[in-house]
């Protein structure tokens, strides 16, 4: 049996996405890594590696990258397409490069637009052996990544530039050869679904992934119908992106009494509720709001929070706080006017509010008498 190379994956659940760490035993890649790079640092201490390159897909619209912070915190190249607009010292790649990684890995570059005009996927080579294809936004699980994100005067072309390089992946790498997107795991910048999949191959995405199943015009078709909204700060991510965004300052905020709360509420700032949905409804400081932290929870307050609104955070623990901090320097919220912890009645003078909650026999019941 072929020897093959160590490949993690680094997960972002909330955001839909994964970021992959490769290596041969010394020597290590990563691929398309999240903004908090702590993660990426204590895989590579914990694998005993030096991380010597860094590779973007694409300039991300979902979520600031880590890239450049990674590479300037470990010495590594930072490789970026050379035909994207950055302000940032980068190593320029374009389709066809090969960067040798170590005796034993080589990166392939391999154009594959329509995510992004200038999206790059990389095939992974060790000891020679073409096994595995970091596909960013282009081929996913069952699906590729959304053609719209730059708006609709360039979804046209983008979706045909999918559907071909999705094709020139299939035929260009073994069926053997792992897929192993960077988005497609509840992202939205999946277009169609990805199902429940963890793991995919070239052979395999042949026989079931509609691009590669269907001709062109019906998957075109069937892919422009099936778009529908994504997150409205996705319109931040690419200028983030492309200006080169410092690591993530994950210290914590200072913390609000409740007078200071009781003013940002006043005056229209987000003060915002961590715990679960049941518990706010049982019991919570009136005119703040509620995003769980057992969700989406970024995805979600980015998509509806005025872009530069003050945010204060409210959570159980001081450890929930932190969590929430890390999920929102992802998407570029930096700054947290501050935090509380605790429950309730520690952040108000006031009576709480509540509202009923009802379960299905209920609702059954509803129905039954109208």
């Amino acid at each position: 049996m072929t020897a093959q190379p160590t490949i993690i994956p680094i997960d972002t659940p909330t955001l839909g996405d994964r970021s992959y760490l490769a290596h041969d035993g010394q020597v290590a890649v990563v691929v398309d890594p999240q903004r908090d790079i702590d993660r990426v640092l204590g895989v590579a201490r914990r694998e005993g590696v030096r991380v010597a390159h860094v590779f973007e897909t694409h300039i991300h619209n979902d979520y600031v990258t880590g890239g450049l912070a990674l590479a300037a915190a470990t010495g590594a190249a930072y490789h970026v397409n050379g035909e994207d607009q950055v302000s940032f010292e980068r190593t320029p790649i374009r389709d066809g490069d090969v960067v040798e990684a170590s005796d034993l890995l080589r990166v392939r570059a391999i154009a594959t637009p329509g995510h992004t005009y200038t999206h790059l996927s990389y095939a992974l080579e060790f000891a020679g052996e073409q096994v595995a294809v970091f596909t960013g936004g282009s081929l996913l699980f069952g699906a590729t990544g959304r053609p719209d994100l730059l708006g609709h005067d360039h979804t046209h072309d983008l979706v045909h530039h999918q559907f071909a390089s999705a094709h020139r992946l299939a035929h260009e790498l073994p069926e053997q050869a792992q897929v192993l997107p960077t988005h497609g795991f509840g992202s939205f910048c999946s277009a169609g679904s990805t199902g429940d999949a963890t793991a995919s191959t070239i052979g395999q995405e042949k026989l079931v992934n509609p691009a590669l199943t269907k001709d062109e015009e019906a998957w075109v078709a069937e892919t422009l119908a099936g778009l529908d909204s994504y997150p409205a700060y996705y319109a931040h991510m690419g200028p983030a992106n492309s200006t080169g965004p410092d690591a993530a300052d994950l210290t914590a905020p200072e913390v609000a009494d409740k007078e200071t709360l009781a003013k940002r509420i006043a005056i229209g700032e987000w003060v915002v509720d961590l715990r679960t949905r049941t518990a706010f409804a049982a019991g919570h400081v009136t005119g703040t709001l509620n995003f769980g932290l057992d969700g989406q929870f970024a995805t979600y307050l980015g998509w509806l929070i005025p872009w530069g609104t003050p945010l204060t955070l409210l959570g159980d623990s001081p450890e929930q706080v932190a969590e929430a901090q890390r999920e929102l320097v992802r998407i570029g919220i930096d700054r947290l006017e501050g935090i509380a912890t605790g429950t309730p009645a520690d952040w108000t003078y006031e009576e709480l509010g509540s509202f009923r909650r009802a379960e299905f026999a209920d609702l059954a019941q509803v129905r039954h008498h109208r």
